[in-house]
């Protein structure tokens, strides 16, 4: 480069050194690569993190994956078995899917520390066990059943050889509400006893729920006061059934203990034994509304037949046969004999009727033999020997057994006009009395039903605590004692049966007690208006215990069941408007 020198003339050469910019250059595009990578670096970490935030994410809100160690049966959820549900479609069984958990030993690498885990998600396993199965190296259930929650524990621990295959396990969502009439399944999901085993193909097969003619929300309210009563009278055992008179319907069956269905427990106390439909009882005085019927219909009385000079006490093959209260007349009326609960009465009843028609009049109304039913676990009355004594203690339910759905099913026909129904909890269409068989003639159920509602209302009768104001109940009392190993005993079966309305019979209400213990803290109240109160239970009978429950449980249902208020004259109660 020339340069010119300003003050002389002289002209001067000099080079200027570019070697210094080179490098400034160079380093210069060093950097800026160096920052590319940082920024790529950057770009690449922020895209995992996104990654793994997102898949955290998903895992905690959605569905986890465990494709890639697990094992999945029947991927797509399609019930085994489908569902029971209730009249109003509330579920009483149904299908659930869960996982069963198991092992392959050969995919677990470190298996003291695969051990520790499991100790500490499960303290209370037995690890020595688990340490004996791991050491075959075969395939093996660790946990059957479990719930998501616990699958997702298991695939949290990141063992490889942990499987889990998705199945289905049967719930009940009542517990012990209906365990005498669902029933169960076993591990295959066939039933094995009540609805679960009598329906068991409708259920597998039919992609319809089985509607039952059960009611969720009485069935619980009548529970609860059995329940109570079972405490305050000290009851070992006690059962109930609410029955539609004209169709058969059963809203209702309860018997106590129960036990829960989900935990499919074997079950060998008889304690536990279906009171309402396997239990075979002698009931009692319940069985004189059946003889006063009988005669009835045999046209051999009529409810104002006199019977006079009743001797207080009569004998039989050398046995005696007397009244339980010696207070009642010498003379009554047929209709005052099923009142006051006269024995003599009725015996002087059954013996007009005769032995092969009274015989024949209880089968006809299903009391002596054994019922269908839709459980099979129901009872088989004991084989009765007819004779003189046999007619004169059956008429008033002593040395005959039945059971309690049979009782509810005798109930129904003498209460509905006289048609024959059957029992069933399995909803059915097209039921119309029409097309049923009528067993007792015109009237006679009138008649029966005027009587029962005044042994509800009248002091003579012995049922003055189910006079439920608003309800119209009538009804008849049994109290029987018990046969243990043979021979009567001083324990007792006491058993109500209420009929409402008894001017349209609805419903029947059964409650059997046994074993019941007088209370002497309970406080009765009088239901005739004038507000008495008694406390202390007087007598172990019926009338103070079975009947006490039932008015109790009426109280309750009664609103649900939608009953038009009747006053205790038996007047329809009308609701004023302005």
């Amino acid at each position: 480069m020339i340069k010119k020198n300003i003050n002389t003339n002289q002209k001067s050469f000099f080079f200027e050194d570019n070697s210094n910019k080179s490098l400034q250059q160079t380093n210069k595009s060093k950097l800026m690569i160096t920052e590319d990578r940082v920024y790529l670096l950057f770009f690449v970490f922020f895209c995992l993190i996104s990654i793994f935030t997102i898949k955290i994410l998903l895992l905690s809100l959605g569905k986890i994956n465990y494709e890639k160690n697990s094992i999945y049966l029947n991927s797509k959820f399609e019930i085994f078995r489908n569902d029971i549900v209730d009249i109003n479609g509330i579920p009483l069984a149904r299908n659930t899917e869960v996982f069963h958990a198991a092992i392959k030993p050969n995919l677990i690498k470190n298996k003291k520390n695969f051990l520790l885990k499991i100790q500490l998600l499960y303290p209370n396993k037995n690890i020595k066990k688990l340490n004996q199965n791991l050491k075959k190296n075969k395939y093996f259930y660790f946990k059957k059943n479990i719930t998501k929650e616990e699958q997702f524990k298991l695939w949290s621990l990141g063992e490889k050889g942990i499987l889990f295959e998705k199945t289905q396990t049967r719930i009940y969502p009542h517990k012990n509400l209906f365990s005498h009439v669902i029933g169960q399944v076993d591990e295959d999901n066939n039933g094995v006893s009540g609805i679960e085993k009598s329906f068991n193909d409708h259920l597998k097969f039919n992609k319809k729920s089985l509607v039952t003619t059960l009611d969720a929300n009485i069935q619980f309210l009548i529970r609860e006061e059995l329940i109570n009563f079972q405490k305050i009278f000290n009851s070992i055992g006690s059962a109930s059934i609410l029955m539609d008179v004209n169709n058969g319907d059963v809203l209702s069956l309860v018997s106590l203990p129960d036990f829960d269905i989900n935990k499919r427990q074997t079950i060998d106390d008889l304690n536990y034994i279906n009171r309402a439909t396997k239990g075979v009882y002698e009931l009692g005085s319940v069985f004189k509304t059946f003889t006063l019927a009988g005669g009835l219909n045999e046209g051999v009385i009529e409810t104002d037949s006199e019977f006079n000079d009743l001797p207080k006490k009569i004998t039989c093959a050398g046995k005696s046969i007397g009244e339980y209260d010696n207070k009642i007349p010498n003379n009554l009326s047929a209709e005052e004999i099923l009142i006051r609960s006269g024995n003599i009465g009725s015996v002087r009843i059954a013996q007009k009727i005769g032995e092969v028609k009274m015989r024949n009049f209880l089968e006809e109304i299903g009391i002596i033999n054994k019922i269908k039913f839709d459980i099979e676990e129901v009872g088989q009355p004991l084989p009765t020997k007819w004779g003189k004594c046999k007619l004169a203690t059956a008429s008033f339910g002593h040395g005959i057994t039945t059971t309690l759905l049979q009782l509810a099913k005798g109930y129904s026909i003498i209460s509905n006009g006289g048609y024959d129904i059957q029992p069933t909890l399995i909803k059915k269409v097209d039921q119309t009395i029409n097309q049923k068989n009528k067993i007792l003639k015109n009237g006679i159920s009138n008649k029966i039903n005027s009587i029962l509602r005044k042994i509800v209302t009248q002091k003579e009768g012995t049922a003055n605590f189910a006079n439920i104001y608003g309800y119209e109940v009538g009804g008849k009392t049994g109290t029987a004692q018990k046969i243990i190993n043979g021979t009567y005993s001083k324990k007792k079966i006491n058993t109500f049966v209420a009929v409402f309305p008894t001017s349209k019979p609805k419903y029947i209400l059964i409650v059997l007690l046994d074993e019941p213990k007088p209370n002497k803290d309970y406080i009765y109240h009088y239901k005739d208006g004038s507000g008495l109160k008694l406390k202390g239970t007087p007598y172990n009978t019926a009338g103070w215990t079975s009947v006490e429950v039932a008015g109790k449980i009426i109280e309750k249902i009664g609103p649900i069941l939608a009953i038009n208020k009747i006053d205790f004259y038996g007047n329809h109660v009308v609701k004023k408007t302005n």
